[in-house]
């Protein structure tokens, strides 16, 4: 094979000369390039140019000096070749090699945050509803020692479902239906500002199927399926007070062995109760807007929920005259009922009738909404004031409708911002405990439960403010950072977990040291297949023993003003949960927790709010002599 001549013409010798070139080869010569030229005139190749003249005399030691190497384009001097590769093999040393490592090395992804403390709690305190169940347990309940009970709840009505399902409301075996639909109205709430943390903690579709539990019971205490209604049933089970004969307080027994009457109290009026499950009705069908034939269904009961509570026939509390409920679960009022069940379902349907009640001036004025009453900033199963108003002060800061229900908005805004002071310690409004306990409730019994209520409205209302950048609020001429009511809510809530003067966690089951002797007839029986009579479970409530079930999750009575807790079955003022103390305990907890970041879902709860724009209010009347 021979060079391609890149000058034209052949390299091709005759063949003396391969012969010559050969023989002279095996003698160790080489040939005279010189003597290839003809130098004589007349020759063709007198008038080579000077580079093929200076490449035919090259000198034979001169090419020990520059040695080439042809690559097809071009001839490279080994020095060069020698570069070339060199700055390839470090261009692959420095980008090639290492994505080679990086695509085979085996993928080892980031850990996830470790959950916090609210987080680990939060997991907890959501199970104590699985607890409180009533009715045929789904199979994945998660509480070994429950199984089904009150299967004959309601049988009496003559309807196929009767009453069967729901939850009960605390250590004994009564289904109050004005608290439970306040819990499942929180844990919407919750669920609503809050979707991102709890998908972020897998929390969400067990939150959603608790309120699903509730709300699919709530259903059966009236004609769901009516426009109009004159009746609701508003509890199932109870006791007359000081009774002696076998009930619910009396007997001391688990709800899977119940033997004894479970009466049902019907009421014909009550906008309080009909109020509140108009809201709880309300709130989920938001929550299960992505359902959309059973989030209407929860709607159209809201709806013939609150035309009861509405109806001017029906206007007196539902507790009047009951006996097996106003010694427990006393209603006070109803008016901040319609302000609350009225934004909810301005909120589910957009509707601007609800929204122009919940402004409605007459409204809060017999509310005594504005009165600056401390107690009236206690949010409880009672008085919803404090929650409707910052309910309605969220559409203020986010959705600024204007007029005609900006005056009333920005008077609930200014008394949310006055409430939220009075849980400030420096303004002693409240009574605090040498631990740091606030004293909503006076230093009587059971305070932890509106201890939780305030935790999460603080918690909620700084997470406004930083949604519309707003950096703090006034108490009267000082400001405030709203880190200030984050320092609020989770102080309360580190001294409920186990950070006050007897190291005691508040939540069965989380912490070193939890109460073990809970209030509560199921948890306190042995789950070892024998049943006990509605005496002879008295034994199991009057034990030193530990309750043999760990009720998890459940957050107890709590400690006394003095910050001092008796761990006694027999004592429920200190160890009696109750399921609406356990949703402000979920709410303030998944507010808290930033296991998944913070803030709130500023539009979710909007969905079917139509757009507002700001409206001028009308001309003044015109001027007549």
């Amino acid at each position: 094979m021979h060079m391609r001549n890149q000058w034209g013409g052949s390299f091709e010798l005759s063949t003396s000369e391969i012969t010559s070139g050969y023989e002279t080869s095996r003698t160790g010569d080489q040939w005279d390039k010189a003597a290839l030229l003809d130098n004589s005139p007349p020759h063709p190749r007198a008038g080579l140019d000077e580079t093929l003249q200076s490449w035919v005399l090259e000198r034979p030691g001169s090419d020990k000096k520059h040695k080439y190497v042809d690559i097809g384009c071009m001839k490279l001097s080994h020095k060069a070749l020698k570069w070339l590769f060199g700055i390839f093999f470090v261009g692959f040393c420095v980008i090639g090699l290492p994505i080679i490592v990086a695509k085979h090395w085996p993928k080892h992804h980031s850990k996830p945050i470790p959950p916090d403390n609210y987080t680990l709690a939060l997991h907890k305190s959501l199970l104590f509803f699985n607890a409180q169940k009533s009715g045929k347990l789904p199979k994945n309940n998660g509480v070994p020692w429950r199984g089904d009970s009150g299967l004959l709840d309601g049988e009496e009505l003559g309807d196929k479902k009767g009453l069967v399902g729901g939850y009960y409301d605390a250590g004994d075996n009564v289904k109050f239906h004005f608290p439970m639909s306040f819990a499942m109205t929180m844990l919407s709430w919750s669920v609503l500002e809050y979707k991102h943390k709890y998908v972020a903690v897998d929390e969400y579709h067990h939150a959603r199927e608790l309120i699903k539990w509730g709300a699919d019971y709530l259903l059966l205490t009236f004609n769901s399926s009516a426009t109009n209604i004159d009746k609701i049933q508003a509890q199932v089970g109870g006791s007359l007070n000081g009774s002696k004969t076998p009930d619910d307080h009396y007997c001391w027994q688990k709800p899977e062995d119940m033997d004894y009457p479970r009466p049902i109290t019907s009421v014909f009026a009550g906008p309080d109760l009909a109020g509140e499950m108009a809201a709880a009705l309300a709130a989920a069908s938001i929550v299960f807007q992505d359902e959309s034939d059973y989030s209407k269904k929860l709607l159209k009961g809201a709806e013939t929920l609150f035309s009861f509570a509405r109806d001017d026939g029906k206007r007196a509390s539902y507790c009047r005259g009951q006996p097996y409920i106003e010694p427990y679960y006393n209603s006070t009022g109803y008016y901040d009922e319609y302000m609350w069940g009225g934004a909810w379902l301005f909120y589910a349907t957009g509707n601007t009738s609800y929204i122009s009640l919940a402004t409605n001036p007459d409204l809060p004025k017999k509310a005594n909404a504005f009165d600056m009453k401390p107690d009236l900033s206690v949010l409880s199963w009672d008085n919803k004031l404090p929650a409707a108003m910052l309910l309605l002060t969220r559409f203020r800061m986010f959705l600024n409708p204007g007029y005609p229900y900006e005056e009333m908005l920005s008077m609930y805004h200014n008394i949310t911002s006055l409430s939220m002071c009075s849980y400030l310690h420096q303004f002693k409004v409240f009574e605090w405990s040498n631990g740091g306990l606030i004293q909503l409730n006076h230093g009587q019994g059971q305070p932890l439960q509106y201890v939780v209520n305030a935790a999460f409205l603080a918690s909620l209302f700084a997470d406004y403010m930083e949604a519309r950048g707003v950096p703090g609020w006034n108490c009267g001429p000082n400001y405030f950072q709203r880190s200030d009511l984050k320092s609020f809510a989770t102080s309360q809530m580190d001294y409920i977990m186990g950070q006050n003067p007897i190291n005691m966690s508040y939540i069965v089951g989380y912490g070193k040291k939890f109460p073990t002797h809970v209030h509560h007839r199921g948890a306190s029986i042995p789950n070892n297949h024998k049943s006990y009579s509605c005496t002879g479970g008295w034994k199991w409530r009057d034990t030193p023993n530990r309750n043999p079930n760990n009720i998890t999750g459940a957050m107890v009575g709590g400690p006394d003003r003095f910050d001092h807790f008796q761990d006694s079955t027999k004592n429920y003022n200190y160890t009696e949960p109750t399921l609406a103390g356990n949703a402000g305990l979920v709410a303030a907890l998944v507010s808290l927790t930033n296991t998944a970041g913070s803030g709130v879902d500023i539009n979710s709860i909007f969905t079917f709010i139509p757009p507002f724009g700001p409206k001028n209010p009308p001309p003044p009347p015109p001027w007549t002599p």
